[in-house]
């Protein structure tokens, strides 16, 4: 199958890539920057999502579009709005425009939740715009990915306290690896009109992710629990555009990311030792 792959050298989407190039698809690596990857067997397109005059022609010919784009960080300039909902509204509509059979879109687990947070809330109106188009769809709602929790948790053991947000339960989450999840897209982008919830086969708390983070440095574990409130604080004195980011993180500290779909061989256990045997730095 020809397939356009929307986000392709972001993180999860060089993964998504290299799973089509490597199940025998034709891909159309887009992105508003490219990048030199170690593997070929793509054809790279530079595409500007926010621009629908720029996207004409994009799908022709396509049978599956693949979208991993989202907002990832806090911007003066662009919202949430603007690219998860936004961007991938556009795609979506050049798609129906190409008749394109399959659109394939990557949320976030319990995006429903998120009216008043952005990075949420932006996802949840394109799931309504994709549902509502008549196009055949499917959706990933993944948990959370090794990378990004050790980009949380690094550099805090490092600087040597892990500060959790104290809830009355414990949080919970089982990440998976970002190569797991591309192999279960691609498995399933053609599914008819399918939601799947995806993580990994591990369940942790915030806790204990933390204290593997400690021993894997050879740390003594140092954790302190703050008052969620705290985060309302630091939201209410932020500029206005750092704040969906803000919220997004209290968010992800305080609800549980477990989802019923536990996929993958690859433990985020030993990917933690792993990070320290190997000296990578987040």
């Amino acid at each position: 199958m020809k397939v356009l792959l929307a986000g392709a050298f972001g993180h999860l989407g060089q993964d998504v890539l290299r799973a089509l190039v490597e199940a025998g698809h034709e891909v159309i690596a887009a992105d508003v920057v490219i990048r030199d990857l170690d593997f070929s067997g793509f054809t790279p397109m530079k595409i500007d999502m926010t621009d629908p005059e720029k996207l004409k022609g994009t799908c022709d010919g396509v049978d599956v579009v693949i979208t991993t784009v989202g907002l990832t960080k806090a911007s003066e300039t662009i919202t949430a709005y603007d690219i998860d909902y936004g961007a991938n509204k556009n795609l979506l509509d050049e798609a129906l425009r190409a008749g394109v059979k399959h659109y394939a879109y990557i949320s976030v687990l319990k995006d429903e939740k998120g009216k008043d947070i952005p990075m949420l809330g932006a996802k949840a109106k394109l799931i309504e715009a994709l549902k509502a188009s008549g196009i055949t769809w499917a959706i990933f709602r993944p948990t959370g990915y090794f990378y990004d929790t050790a980009h949380i948790f690094q550099p805090k053991v490092e600087a040597g306290k892990v500060t959790l947000l104290k809830t009355k339960e414990p949080i919970r989450c089982n990440v998976i690896d970002t190569r797991d999840f591309a192999d279960f897209i691609v498995q399933h982008m053609t599914d008819e009109n399918k939601e799947y919830n995806v993580g990994g086969k591990e369940i942790y708390t915030y806790e204990e992710i933390a204290k593997m983070f400690f021993a894997a440095a050879g740390k003594e574990p140092v954790i302190k629990f703050a008052p969620p409130f705290l985060f309302d604080l630091i939201i209410a004195m932020s500029p206005k555009w750092k704040r969906g980011v803000i919220k997004f993180g209290k968010w992800t500290m305080t609800e549980d990311m477990v989802a019923d779909t536990m996929y993958g061989e690859r433990s985020f256990a030993a990917y933690i030792k792993e990070i320290y045997e190997k000296g990578l730095k987040f």
